[in-house]
């Protein structure tokens, strides 16, 4: 099984990048290196690429747990080096899911079971050190109420 993707220098820094699903998202650099900001930074596309896998896995298993989820999202952010390469050096995950009566457990554990088993993409960026943050809003009538805010830590690697 495998994934094909290219990038196709359209000017200055901008590319146009295809996967083998056809589909296209465009590339560019800031202006102060040479691009006009028209499309994401390569290591956007890193972040948003964990952000999706993991997202994909977290409301998948959720509904396997027959969680009532109403809306659901995933926020990221990635502190990087001063230095060349510039690699991320650690991540913050936070997962907001609203629904009725959604359980913590079943929010920590599909978190978890992302974390160390499903997301290909977490274990690619396994050597950052990343923060896993959850909310759960109650979906009321008068708009999502926070119920509960935790953490969830990986277990030691020892």
């Amino acid at each position: 099984m495998g994934v094909d993707a290219q990038v196709v220098l359209l000017e200055g820094m901008a590319f146009e990048a295809t996967a083998s699903s056809g589909h296209k998202v465009m590339l560019d650099a800031a202006e102060a290196v040479g691009g006009k900001n028209r499309g994401f930074r390569p290591m956007e596309l890193v972040l948003v690429g964990l952000l999706g896998c993991t997202a994909m896995d977290v409301i998948s298993i959720l509904r396997k747990k027959r969680q009532q989820v109403t809306a659901f999202h995933v926020k990221g952010h990635g502190e990087r080096a001063e230095e060349h390469p510039k690699v991320y050096t650690h991540i913050t995950l936070e997962y907001h899911v609203t629904g009725k009566g959604v359980e913590e457990k079943a929010v920590r554990r599909s978190i978890e079971l992302s974390a160390v088993r499903y997301c290909p993409a977490q274990a690619m960026l396994r050597h950052i050190p990343m923060t896993y943050r959850y909310f759960i809003y109650e979906d009321t009538p008068e708009g999502p109420r926070l119920v509960v805010e935790g953490e969830w830590q990986p277990p030691s690697e020892e």
